[in-house]
């Protein structure tokens, strides 16, 4: 039995901070492909970083997804320990307390890429799909509250030809990229292009998270 202390401990240099979004978006794309394939390399994950980002962080991305368990972005974008600052809450809703984690990731953190990923299959929009139409199945207690997040979108999908509820996930992934997009706090920052905003679609059947 190896005991903790004659575990090799793994050396790695601290890769360098990205300022561009177009560079953060490259290197999220580039660890999707990698663990699609299967050939992640789980990057910045040793003691060494764990120690180093006590002392601050610089994540490259803020990614806005849903809580989820199928879709941790870390893992579906092999990333490591402070590449992420990841704003999770059923079906990818943007309420105050989100704006105000985005906020900080931005003005504090300097990161120059917020990403909204939405998924495939997404129960809470399919539970508001529910809430919409007969036989009206409202949810209970403060579920509700991210049914009527995800509202304006289901609304706008139930006018549009196709899968009802992948053009709910789309239309809801789009929605928030929105509210993100009218916060006046963002307003410089994206008029400028020193932070940029792109939207994904996870497939939980491959693994694949296009963004764009």
């Amino acid at each position: 039995m190896v005991v903790p202390s004659e575990v090799p401990i793994a050396t790695e240099d601290a890769r360098p901070d990205i300022t561009d979004p177009d560079v953060a978006l490259a290197r999220l794309k580039e660890g999707n492909a990698r663990f699609v394939a299967g050939r992640m390399i789980r990057p910045e994950q040793s003691p060494e970083t764990r120690i180093r980002l006590s002392n601050g962080q610089k994540p490259f991305a803020v990614v806005v997804t849903c809580s989820d368990s199928r879709l941790p972005p870390e893992v579906i974008f092999d990333q490591g320990l402070g590449d992420l600052f990841v704003v999770r809450v059923a079906g990818n809703v943007v309420d105050e307390v989100g704006l105000g984690s985005i906020e900080y990731a931005i003005e504090h953190l300097h990161t120059p890429l917020i990403v909204v990923l939405g998924h495939e299959k997404c129960g809470a929009v399919s539970a508001t799909l529910d809430a919409l139409q007969p036989p009206y199945d409202r949810p209970h207690g403060a579920i509700e509250s991210i049914v009527e997040g995800i509202t304006p979108a289901v609304k706008e999908a139930l006018t549009q030809q196709g899968d009802l509820l992948e053009n709910a996930i789309l239309a809801n992934i789009a929605h928030s990229r929105d509210v993100i997009k009218g916060d006046p706090e963002l307003e410089d920052y994206l008029k400028f292009d020193a932070v940029k905003i792109a939207t994904g679609y996870y497939s939980l059947s491959d693994g694949t998270a296009p963004l764009s």
